[in-house]
């Protein structure tokens, strides 16, 4: 592909090509390490589920090529819907878009790659989860994104564990680069993914972080390798410890009134859904955060 180059701050054109095959090979590492737990799920019938993968290309204004990407979704055993993207895209902001986003008022022209997951499970003793990380170009240049955890019934102890123990991969991928970036991210987290029209949280939240620019573009691309890292060895551990516990009817009928929070945040309020409608993006890839199956009381 010939990525069409924005006036971006050298340092960030240097890094969109590392920063594009970064999200496409962790993309491909995260699928594997899904289809692996669909593998040993043998408590459950039928055949483990596979990705399927759907590449998609994004037409430009000007009819050239803008870029594109690859939906890949599994509905599995364990895994009822999940949606791990990758898309590189390019070409230019609307004008009332363009006055929204960092030094795109006098320059429309944009350049963005990045990797978005939400995992949707079957048991209501496995936590929901989203992921993503993120380049963005274009007079000025930022990476960000961020991970979190949404669990059923988040006021129990297990949920509670499950949390612990994603916040702290989470809180060691921070510390080993500004130790003001786990209390920030997390504050910022918990403000972000929040329901104002129900008062209440989407989950038990994680990290999020926007237009990171340290002053160091290495070291911020650094950092959200490793916030996919510790996103890997965190989350496929927490679904293999509690895969296997038995669940009711009545609580998976909770579990898919609690989806319910999900489907109105990121209709309602979400960042990257906004993002991907303004700038011309799959339709198909962009709502694969929706769960397949859901309840409102």
């Amino acid at each position: 592909m010939n990525d069409r180059q924005t006036p971006s701050p050298r340092t960030h054109l240097a890094l969109q090509q590392p920063a594009r095959a970064w999200f496409e090979t962790l993309q491909g590492r995260i699928c594997a390490a899904f289809e692996a737990i669909e593998d040993m799920a043998t408590f459950a019938g039928g055949e483990p589920g596979r990705f399927v993968a759907s590449p998609w290309r994004r037409p430009h204004e000007a009819g050239e090529d803008g870029g594109g990407g690859e939906m890949r979704v599994m509905r599995g055993r364990v895994f009822e819907k999940v949606g791990v993207n990758v898309s590189t895209v390019w070409g230019e902001f609307s004008a009332d878009f363009a006055a929204q986003i960092p030094g795109a008022a006098a320059d429309r022209r944009f350049w963005a790659s990045g990797i978005s997951l939400v995992a949707h499970m079957r048991s209501p003793r496995v936590p929901a989860v989203h992921m993503n990380t993120r380049l963005i170009v274009t007079t000025e240049g930022w990476f960000a994104g961020g991970a979190d955890i949404t669990p059923a019934y988040p006021e129990s102890e297990a949920a509670q564990a499950d949390a612990a123990a994603f916040h702290a991969r989470l809180r060691a991928a921070c510390d080993s680069f500004d130790p003001s970036y786990y209390p920030r991210f997390k504050d910022w987290c918990d403000r972000y993914f929040y329901l104002p029209h129900r008062g209440e949280a989407r989950g038990l939240g994680g990290i999020f972080y926007d237009h990171l620019r340290s002053g160091d573009a290495d070291a911020d691309f650094a950092f959200t390798r490793a916030v996919g890292e510790a996103f890997l060895a965190a989350y496929p551990e927490i679904v293999r410890q509690r895969m296997h516990e038995s669940w009711t009817k009545a609580e998976r009928e909770h579990l898919l009134v609690r989806r319910g929070r999900y489907v109105e945040f990121n209709l309602l309020y979400d960042r990257g859904t906004l993002f991907g409608l303004k700038t011309g993006g799959n339709i198909e890839a962009i709502l694969m955060s929706l769960p397949p199956e859901v309840r409102w009381p």
